[in-house]
């Protein structure tokens, strides 16, 4: 069951996974009133953007084509992972790297 927080948050949360633009959209969203819930999932987007652009980067200087491939299908299912935990009202973390992501961006949101 959902808490109130979660319920709340949760438009701007699934926002924010629908490109960077939605990221930053659900950011300002999330400025006025701040919502845990919202803020997390901000944190595990930017943070799987982030790696989608560095992926990118490796891609376009030199990078294994195939080997980019599978980092791009990779980071796909984190974003998929990442957008059904904000529609089902959890703080679901994304495997290997949302620790990270928490850590990492804990000051945004």
């Amino acid at each position: 069951m959902e808490n109130l927080s979660n319920k709340e948050g949760k438009t701007a949360a699934i926002i924010s996974y629908i490109t960077i633009l939605g990221t930053i959209i659900a950011f300002i969203m999330n400025q006025k009133e701040r919502n845990y819930f919202t803020s997390f999932h901000i944190r595990q987007s930017i943070g799987i953007y982030l790696l989608i652009f560095i992926i990118n980067l490796m891609d376009r200087y030199g990078g294994i084509g195939w080997l980019n491939d599978i980092l791009y299908i990779g980071a796909l299912v984190l974003l998929v992972i990442g957008l059904i935990g904000a529609i089902q009202g959890e703080e679901k973390k994304v495997p290997l790297l949302g620790d990270q992501f928490q850590e990492w961006f804990k000051n945004i949101g």
